[in-house]
């Protein structure tokens, strides 16, 4: 809850100032504009979760992300540079508009958890776009992905990686991001999720929901700062049985500044989660702030248009 209550102080103060313009739009003004509201984010992800936005038709984005080791704590210090001589994940991706309202993608990601040596395949569908004048108040983008580890099977049937068959090298998540702008400077998304995986370690679970909150607050045309924590559903009999064991398991939280220079959009972030993708961030984050088991990372984004629209 700490997580959640640090988010909530860097977001909602600016989130409560901003709605009083949109309130003055749907009361106050007789001439209001129509059209779709853009740029609600400036990427496709906020920082380790999704974002509502999706790439225009014939655009293609190339993505770095990074995610190094810890700050802190029993694996950080100076020995290691504060982290910065590890690396807990990397994920690169293309993603491409088929439309303007759906973008598909495939990436490779080194993986961190049970599982390494990821392949994905996404994609990601505007479903609703937030108007100027309200009629659509909030803006809902799904997200799909199915991901599947190449690393070599284990020879113990006991092990969590032990693969009998394709299908216990998979999981999958499925997403409804729901956000609003508010005014010119506040966003805000709400991402309700579901992970499934077909191979999980004794007492984890196959199946997790969790809920994300994520938001940007813009200080200028090109910088912003972005902030996402996301709240996994695990029961208490899986935690118990984890925990007496050794393993705590902790929500994601991550704080960055997004700067964008013309074609890029750059992401320096600090988080406790070690993975990049979903299938991995949410349901097996086993590091915690409070620890200083937090790393910094960074994702690039690199965008082409690749035909006229």
């Amino acid at each position: 809850m700490l997580h959640l209550r640090l988010l909530t102080v860097l977001l909602l103060p600016a989130s409560m100032a901003m709605a009083q313009e949109d309130l003055g739009a749907i009361f106050g003004k007789d001439s209001v504009r129509r059209d779709p509201v853009t740029a609600t984010f400036k990427s496709t992800r906020i920082i380790n979760g999704q974002s509502n936005e999706t790439l225009a038709k014939r655009d293609l984005d190339f993505r770095v992300a990074h995610r190094f080791g810890d700050i802190g704590g029993s694996g950080g210090g100076s020995s290691t540079f504060f982290g910065l001589d590890n690396s807990t994940d990397i994920r690169i991706a293309f993603e491409y508009g088929i439309t303007d309202k759906l973008t598909a993608g495939v990436s490779r990601a080194k993986g961190s958890g049970n599982f390494s040596q990821m392949w994905e395949v996404l994609g990601k569908y505007k479903l609703l776009q937030q108007t100027h004048d309200n009629r659509i108040p909030v803006a809902v983008t799904l997200f799909a992905n199915a991901v599947a580890s190449s690393m070599k099977s284990s020879p113990d049937k006991e092990d969590v990686y032990y693969f009998d068959k394709f299908s216990d090298r998979v999981s999958y998540v499925a997403q409804a991001v729901i956000a609003r702008k508010f005014g010119n400077a506040v966003s805000l998304a709400l991402t309700p999720s579901f992970i499934h995986r077909n191979r999980v370690g004794y007492k984890d679970m196959n199946n997790m929901f969790a809920l994300g909150v994520g938001g940007r607050l813009r200080f200028s045309n090109r910088v912003a700062l972005v902030a996402d924590y996301f709240y996994a559903f695990r029961d208490e009999e899986s935690k118990d049985y984890y925990a007496a064991r050794g393993t705590d398991f902790y929500n994601s939280l991550g704080v960055g500044v997004e700067i964008e220079t013309g074609g890029h959009v750059f992401h320096l972030n600090f988080t406790n989660a070690t993975a990049v993708l979903e299938n991995q961030f949410i349901p097996e984050t086993t590091t915690t702030w409070r620890n200083g088991q937090f790393r910094w990372g960074f994702n690039i984004s690199r965008r082409f248009s690749l035909g006229g629209r």
